[in-house]
């Protein structure tokens, strides 16, 4: 299957850097480009992409408002957005992953890792790197959103569903987890897919994000 891709930035240079390297790749396919925000809500309405490409710092519409808006359009529940930043530690990456978007990258990401980037996204996998994701939540997770009754929703998860959602949001992967834990990777997997269906986030990355703002893990803890 091929992965379509939108890229989002209002650098043509940069749209056209990172259409060259998702070229190379047989699986993906760019369906479309954008300069602004709100091209971007546009395209992605025309264009059905599997992923968005976003870059954050937009003028006009920016990045974060159009990624929230893609990400709660009920016609485009199967597109997942990645934010695009010049530094790992941005204060908006953290309002982005907040919003909905499935994860990010830093500009200077190697050609590869972009490629393995994309297709991790589409299949759903969300955190690309969960290390450098979870520096970002510790730096901007004390500052709280408005409050909402959350920490009642982890009760629905069983004790090991509780724990891996835990490891998660502390940065391991399926892998790591599985390994702490003296399980499967796929085991660890369905445990993950389980609390996110459970608690009715989008992915992986809402599961992280809403382990900190539960309590389940703290910032710097």
């Amino acid at each position: 299957m091929t992965i379509k891709v939108l890229l989002a930035d209002d650098q043509a240079l940069v749209r056209a850097g990172f259409g060259s390297l998702l070229a190379r790749a047989e699986d993906v396919e760019v369906v479309g480009e954008a300069g602004t925000g709100d091209e971007a809500v546009r395209t992605a309405r025309a264009v059905r992409p599997d992923v968005v490409l976003m870059d954050i710092r937009m003028p006009g519409t920016d990045g974060l408002t159009a990624t929230r808006t893609i990400v709660e359009d009920p016609e485009l529940t199967a597109c997942r957005v990645i934010v695009l930043t010049t530094f790992e530690t941005d204060e908006y990456v953290f309002a982005a992953l907040r919003a909905g978007a499935s994860g990010f990258l830093t500009k200077e990401i190697e050609p590869d890792d972009l490629r393995q980037a994309v297709r991790a996204v589409a299949a759903g996998d969300a955190l690309l790197s969960p290390s450098a994701t979870r520096r970002v939540i510790e730096q901007f997770a004390h500052r709280p959103a408005a409050p909402t009754d959350t920490a009642g929703q982890l009760a629905v998860l069983t004790a090991r569903e509780l724990e891996v959602t835990r490891l998660i949001a502390t940065g391991l992967s399926n892998d790591q987890i599985a390994s702490q834990l003296f399980i499967s990777p796929l085991t660890a997997k369905t445990h993950v897919t389980r609390a996110i269906a459970k608690l009715g986030v989008r992915d992986r990355a809402q599961l992280v994000i809403l382990a900190y703002e539960t309590g389940l893990v703290r910032a710097g803890g």
